[in-house]
């Protein structure tokens, strides 16, 4: 009786360490890769120079329809061919964002999303969303004074767009801005202009 009750409880034993070995390896495989995955993302961004905001952006101006003269391709755009328009209207404290486009068959397609102000920015920084709850940079990092013009973007520099209030610029216009964004550590050759 003795023998059964040692074998049953070796076993049981043995079970428990399998079981708590497994646990440990998966553990070290967790905290390896989040490890992994923390410095990729600071390796990415320590190569990259801060991201300078421009002083303070008056919402009240800002709002409005804006056209794209030129961006950084990204798959989220994909389906637009020609007339991308991003309109901005005031919902309770934070930025309704339309945006608008048209395909390469000429149909209109547009996508609503949210706005929200980083707070401390002076209104230079957004959060935006159009698939809450993930939200992504919105940085106005150069601004006409009369709110003609802006250049919008984020600190990994992989996203980037000229907008105006009319849909194009004079090249004299558009060259000082992408002369900025390279300034700020952006490809020129990035940039795209809107069809």
């Amino acid at each position: 009786m003795i023998d059964w009750v040692y074998d049953r409880v070796m076993k049981k034993l043995s079970r428990t360490k399998n079981s708590l070995n497994q646990l440990a390896t998966k553990l070290a495989l967790s905290a390896s890769l989040v490890a992994v995955l923390a410095g990729c993302s600071t390796s990415n961004e320590a190569n990259l120079a801060p991201m300078p905001v421009v002083a303070h952006v008056d919402v009240a101006k800002y709002l409005g329809t804006w056209h794209q003269v030129a961006w950084i391709p990204n798959s989220f755009q994909g389906d637009c061919a020609t007339d991308t328009k991003a309109t901005y209207t005031l919902d309770g404290k934070d930025l309704r964002v339309q945006n608008q486009c048209k395909d390469a068959k000429g149909k209109t397609t547009e996508a609503v999303g949210i706005a929200k102000i980083v707070e401390g920015s002076n209104n230079a920084k957004l959060r935006v969303s159009f698939f809450r709850p993930f939200y992504g940079n919105y940085w106005v990092l150069a601004l006409d004074p009369n709110y003609k013009w802006v250049l919008v973007g984020e600190p990994k520099r992989t996203f980037g767009w000229v907008l105006a209030r009319d849909n194009k610029l004079d090249q004299t216009t558009l060259n000082l801005i992408l002369d900025h964004a390279v300034a700020l550590g952006y490809d020129r050759a990035a940039f795209k202009l809107s069809p």
